[in-house]
């Protein structure tokens, strides 16, 4: 089951997770030991995050290890962009409004 990107990063652990993954891989011990939760919850956070591309795994020996994946990240901030520029046209007409409501007063 595929799921939604922006549901997997909703969840505060799981974007502290993404948080500690871009500094470099690690494994699911090592992750877990920045949590206060169960090794296990933090490996459904990690197979979650898994199903939406966000991290991958690389398995070293008997170790895996998880990587950020920065292009499906890079894919989000595009998404996200369209939104920031609706928000600052928006603030640029709110700018104009205001500098005419002030002449208007003078």
């Amino acid at each position: 089951m595929r799921r939604d990107v922006f549901q997997a990063i909703a969840d505060p652990t799981r974007r502290a997770i993404i948080m500690l993954l871009t500094v470099g891989a690690l494994t699911p011990n090592a992750i877990a030991e920045h949590f206060d939760s169960s090794r296990q919850a933090v490996s459904k956070h990690l197979r979650i995050l898994a199903e939406c591309d966000i991290v991958r795994q690389e398995q070293q020996g008997r170790e895996i290890h998880y990587h950020l994946n920065v292009e499906k990240m890079a894919a989000v901030e595009d998404w996200l962009k369209q939104f920031k520029q609706l928000i600052g046209q928006r603030f640029n007409q709110l700018d104009e409004v205001l500098e005419q409501i002030k002449l208007k007063k003078k």
